[in-house]
């Protein structure tokens, strides 16, 4: 699929689609340092199979997009406690480039899904611009940074095994560290498909071989941004809020907390799934997002 750019302000931001121009548009929407490649082909085919036009894109800060290296690189303390010091930019701007690959796209509308970080900016895309979203899904996600709705202890780990580790340079080194991570953070009830996520961060690796500051920098933003649970009352597009009941990064009250804060929306927790979207429960989830979008459809399943 070849790479396109859309423009906000003096930002760029990579996309790319999956499908005919034809079908029902839906925008994926990418967590913290992680680029468009990681929702992965086949998924994006599988949706297409069921009717929808797939975009997804690279967030500011990551792989293709522009990236912010002049504005330094915030610490994970300095980000959590002086947000408004450390953050470049805002969720605020992230959801204004969401916007502008719509508008690349010709897409008046869209639904949007969003996974981890990506669903915090998914969020505030409907909050800001709700003429522009047909229906929300949310997976893995959190209304804003706050204590208890994020595990620090997961966090603590992960940054301090992958510190302690001494990783070879390179794409191998690059691959090596992701499924590290995964292997903490992804589904304890499904195997973790270590080749996949190895292949993939090696694709990220030659898109963008330095992404830590943009990672520290995205983090600040989410920081920053403050909390969206009250504002999202004010929400009154048809919602889906998925979460593992086994997520060892983002807790599955936070899930709770959104379900409950959005008029209607629906909630689903899959025992068994971590702070990843394991394959084996792509049917399912195709399921509930295509049955949540059924009322708003423009083209047939």
């Amino acid at each position: 699929m070849p790479v396109r750019k859309a423009r906000h302000d003096a930002v760029e931001i990579a996309y790319e689609t999956f499908g005919p121009p034809g079908g029902e548009p839906l925008l994926l929407i990418m967590g913290t340092a992680l680029q468009m490649v990681m929702w992965p082909d086949d998924l994006c085919a599988a949706l297409t199979d069921h009717g929808f036009t797939v975009a997804r894109f690279d967030n500011r800060d990551s792989g293709l997009s522009t990236h912010f290296a002049q504005a330094g690189r915030p610490g994970p303390a300095k980000d959590r406690f002086k947000p408004g010091k450390a953050a470049a930019y805002r969720l605020e701007d992230m959801t204004g480039d969401t916007v502008a690959v719509m508008d690349a796209l010709g897409w008046s509308s869209a639904h949007i899904f969003g996974a981890s970080l990506g669903g915090a900016i998914a969020q505030l895309t409907a909050i800001l611009h709700p003429q522009r979203v047909r229906t929300l899904t949310l997976a893995s996600t959190y209304a804003g940074w706050k204590r208890g709705r994020v595990n620090m202890s997961t966090v603590l780990r992960l940054l301090l095994g992958q510190s302690l580790k001494r990783y070879p340079a390179g794409r191998q080194g690059a691959g090596q560290r992701i499924v590290d991570a995964m292997l903490l953070l992804g589904s304890p009830g499904y195997p973790l498909d270590e080749e996949w996520w190895r292949r993939a961060a090696e694709v990220s690796y030659e898109r963008d071989p330095s992404p830590a500051g943009g990672e520290m920098r995205q983090s600040a933003a989410a920081g920053a941004t403050g909390d969206l649970l009250p504002r999202l009352a004010g929400v009154h597009v048809p919602t889906l809020v998925i979460h593992g009941a086994d997520d060892p990064m983002i807790r599955p009250r936070a899930a709770k907390e959104i379900a409950a804060a959005v008029p209607g929306a629906r909630l689903v927790l899959y025992p068994g799934m971590g702070h990843d979207l394991p394959r084996e429960l792509w049917p399912a989830i195709i399921g509930e997002l295509c049955a949540l979008t059924a009322g708003t459809r423009t083209t047939p399943d």
